[in-house]
């Protein structure tokens, strides 16, 4: 799969590379650190990075935003749904006395349905609300894969009760947007909270208990 996986910051983001393996143009999914290492995987493999993309807003996940749009030049996509949200100070109050700084403002807003071009192939922009405002999802469909963010975990989900989360529309999200893909899409979520780094929706169907509620 045309994937690299890092982990990276203080809360153990999985950090992506996704790339197009013939013309190695990529794009960088939630760099929650400015970390060295991604740069020096980019640089290894002599992608062409386009854009680096957040699944959303909180800061965990854009820690390494600003470092890497300054050294590669390129823009940050965010959800204009979580872009808004946390512009507001008090709705990122908590955060900041987690000690997270200010969330880097996107150059360019994602929407519903929007398609992103990396060389021959894409990644199209699901909107899944729930884990907070503007949480997105990136389905590439040539390599039937998922980046799930914080929505949906390996036999987990993303939690409801930061700012701006709501349990029962995440779960719609899930029911509605993610879980009406082909089955056999692979999953990559945001943090590596259970027992395997990807899986695919038909194994959560049978083993995640936030699917098991029905």
């Amino acid at each position: 799969m045309p994937v690299e996986t890092l982990i990276v910051g203080p809360l153990q983001v999985c950090c992506y590379l996704f790339y197009d393996a013939t013309t190695l143009e990529g794009v960088i999914i939630d760099p929650g650190d400015a970390d060295q290492k991604i740069l020096q995987k980019v640089e290894a493999m002599n992608l062409k990075i386009k854009y680096i993309l957040g699944t959303h807003g909180h800061p965990d996940h854009l820690l390494g935003v600003d470092f890497l749009r300054s050294v590669l030049k390129v823009p940050f996509f965010l959800h204009r749904e979580d872009h808004r949200f946390f512009q507001i100070p008090e709705n990122f109050l908590t955060f900041k006395l987690w000690g997270f700084p200010e969330n880097p403002k996107a150059d360019a807003l994602l929407e519903e349905g929007q398609i992103l071009k990396i060389g021959n192939t894409h990644l199209q922009v699901i909107h899944t609300p729930g884990h907070s405002p503007g949480s997105v999802c990136f389905w590439n469909k040539e390599e039937n894969l998922l980046f799930t963010g914080d929505t949906l975990f390996v036999e987990g989900i993303g939690r409801a009760d930061l700012p701006g989360g709501n349990y029962n529309l995440m779960m719609k999200s899930i029911r509605e947007k993610i879980l009406i893909l082909p089955k056999d899409t692979l999953i990559y979520p945001g943090h590596d909270y259970g027992s395997k780094s990807v899986s695919t929706l038909e194994e959560q169907l049978m083993e995640n208990p936030f699917l098991q509620e029905d």
